[in-house]
């Protein structure tokens, strides 16, 4: 069975997909990019505060869903330039418990709305 996880805490979708889908145990959290849920606009500053509002969207969906960051298991990072992945795995080091998930991250071209990360996560329920 499949369950649609929606959240005002979070950014709402700009396409035709779901926040996040709870099925068989897990939850499916769609990618999320750096936009403020409230006003929908991109977060300024760079690479740092994007991460931080990246992470932070997730972790809203999550808990919309009763989970939490310490429950993913996997995560797929997407970066439009690799020479920010010293920061950005400082910043995201942070965030995870002492069993950190498993990781692919990958070098793209463009992202939605310019961003320059987007993070799409697997969690348990």
């Amino acid at each position: 069975m499949r369950k649609i996880i929606e959240t005002g805490e979070a950014p709402g979708p700009i396409g035709p997909y779901s926040q996040a889908i709870r099925a068989n145990g897990f939850i499916f959290v769609s990618g999320q990019i750096p936009l403020e849920p409230k006003t929908g606009q991109m977060v300024g500053g760079g690479l740092e505060p994007q991460t931080h509002q990246v992470i932070k969207n997730i972790s809203a969906i999550l808990e919309a869903a009763g989970s939490n960051l310490n429950q993913v298991v996997k995560t797929t990072v997407f970066l439009v330039n690799l020479e920010d992945f010293p920061a950005f795995n400082r910043i995201y080091g942070d965030y995870f418990g002492e069993i950190k998930p498993a990781r692919a991250t990958v070098q793209v071209a463009r992202l939605p709305k310019d961003a320059l990360l987007e993070i799409e996560v697997v969690a348990l329920a």
